[in-house]
């Protein structure tokens, strides 16, 4: 079945990669979420969030068997900078510093830990195992901390939120994530985590918030300019990896030999 639909079953230690991407990346990062919030404001953790493209853009490509590139570290600490303007710096106790900072580890280990797997997977396939194991876990995790009989509490208006979580934010979000880091890097693709505080701040304005003060304006000018300086080289990368390499020295002198004696046989 899982062959018939394109996808692999994982084999030996890609379970645990796919447990590591779904254990922290999924359930513990949406515990460290809710438990943070009573301890800190949401910018504490929207700025522990924003912190993420740093550590994708040296930890990606080492993990994609290639060097860091000086260009893309540069553009996430702008963009890092630019989204901690936006969300502004609440306030914290000590508890809500270490939730951020789990936080913030589970948000890197979610895409880190998924590029091993993306080569023999691909995107669907990461995102459907992935997904259905966090079902499990978080099926478990609900029955032993809440009880069976929790799900009868629920409320139309509650199913209808969780079908929109498992559709939008988890199906459709984790495949086009993961689409995004195959094509273009995992470094790269840390950037655009730099656009969600600037969608939640237009996103409320266009909700009938109020508009944005300046400094919140100088971050989404600050999220730009570092997505420019990250992405702009990406399709020159791709051209020079792609363009075929130069012959050898000896290979180029033998094709000029055989040409010029091609010449003077016509």
């Amino acid at each position: 079945m899982l062959r018939g639909a394109g996808l692999l079953w994982p084999r030996g230690v890609e379970w645990l990669w796919l447990l590591g991407v779904t254990g922290t990346g999924l359930l513990l990062f949406n515990v460290a979420l809710v438990r943070g919030a009573a301890h800190a404001e949401p910018a504490v953790l929207g700025v522990a969030v924003a912190c993420v493209p740093i550590l994708l853009a040296i930890a990606g490509p080492m993990l994609e068997g290639r060097a860091p590139a000086s260009r893309v570290i540069a553009a996430a600490a702008v963009v890092t900078a630019g989204a901690a303007l936006v969300q502004g710096l609440g306030r914290a106790d000590a508890t809500g510093l270490a939730w951020a900072f789990v936080t913030f580890a589970c948000e890197a280990a979610f895409t880190l830990l998924a590029v091993p797997l993306l080569g023999r997977h691909g995107p669907l396939g990461v995102s459907v195992h992935t997904t259905w194991m966090a079902a499990v876990l978080f099926g478990g995790a609900g029955v032993l901390v809440e009880g069976p009989g929790a799900a009868s509490d629920l409320r139309p208006a509650d199913l209808l939120a969780g079908v929109y979580l498992a559709v939008a934010v988890t199906a459709v979000a984790f495949l086009l994530w993961y689409t995004c880091v195959a094509r273009i890097g995992a470094g790269r693709a840390g950037l655009l985590t730099g656009v969600a505080p600037i969608s939640a701040a237009i996103a409320g304005m266009a909700l009938g918030g109020p508009s944005p003060r300046p400094l919140v304006w100088l971050g989404i000018a600050t999220v730009a300019v570092g997505l420019a300086l990250g992405l702009s080289g990406h399709r020159r990368t791709v051209d020079r990896e792609r363009a075929p390499a130069p012959p050898p020295p000896a290979a180029a002198a033998a094709a000029a030999a055989a040409a010029a004696a091609a010449a003077q046989i016509l």
